[in-house]
């Protein structure tokens, strides 16, 4: 999802930012619980029911459900698919990866993040492929700060994806987060060192590397939803909440419980 109905960049008090914290981390715990669910057999929509009670249970509501009319909780993409899946009732299979996006809506304030997960054993190709990607975005948090540049952030995510013969994609980006779920500025995968706009303290971004095992191209299903890649090989995708505090990257979100519930499967 990446519509941008601002032009200006809206920069976040000390205050804000604790708000947003929150909403990202239900959004966190939501993945968490998740994580313990995913598993050969599973269907998507009964993982975007049990996303959408967890999240009203914590007095926010689903970010996605009904954004730009999107019909569910969750956006589920499945192996070719990069973004914006649609879940349905297809059971997952053995060596299948699952990109869970979810959002909430918390005290008037976006969260939004995003893991792709193993279903059962997968090959070692994929593995290095979510390896790869997750690293993409560590190295995005990392350049998020005061001195940098929006396009500091894309250079050297493109750069280590494409050191390892990934494609970057270039039709959907990152963004900036807040009172809306997209906010300027965006905050693409790719681009050149010292451009863009300059981060400042109080700004916060979503950062989510959608990284290819082959071409860089996608192209749009027709069910104007889900963007899959144009030769039909995996994608990865994972995404972080980032604001700038005292000149450095906060992360906002967390894939602790991820990891948690993963560690004890």
């Amino acid at each position: 999802m990446g519509i941008f109905n601002r032009k200006q960049i809206f920069y976040k008090t000390a205050a804000e930012i604790e708000i947003m914290r929150e909403a990202a981390q239900i959004v966190s715990r939501t993945l968490g619980i998740l994580a313990a669910q995913i598993k050969p057999g599973v269907t998507p929509l009964h993982l975007d029911k049990i996303a959408e009670e967890y999240i009203r249970s914590q007095n926010a509501i689903p970010g996605f459900l009904g954004l730009y009319d999107f019909p569910n909780t969750l956006c589920i993409s499945i192996n070719e698919q990069v973004v914006h899946g649609i879940p349905g009732n297809k059971p997952l299979n053995e060596g299948d990866i699952i990109s869970v996006d979810c959002g909430s809506y918390f005290e008037g304030y976006y969260g939004d993040h995003a893991y792709t997960f193993e279903v059962g054993e997968v090959s070692p190709e994929i593995k290095k492929l979510l390896q790869v990607t997750k690293e993409c975005l560590e190295i995005g948090v990392a350049q998020t700060k005061v001195g940098n540049r929006i396009g500091d952030i894309g250079f050297h995510i493109q750069q280590h994806a494409e050191k390892h013969g990934y494609g970057v994609v270039r039709d959907l980006v990152g963004h900036g987060l807040g009172q809306s779920m997209h906010e300027e500025p965006q905050v693409p995968n790719y681009g050149r060192r010292g451009t863009g706009k300059q981060i400042q303290n109080g700004l916060v971004i979503a950062i989510e590397p959608m990284i290819n095992m082959g071409t860089e191209q996608v192209i749009q299903a027709s069910d104007n939803w889900t963007i899959i890649t144009a030769d039909n090989q995996p994608s990865a995708h994972f995404e972080h909440d980032v604001a700038v505090v005292n000149g450095k990257p906060e992360v906002l979100s967390t894939f602790k419980y991820i990891e948690e519930a993963l560690a004890k499967k």
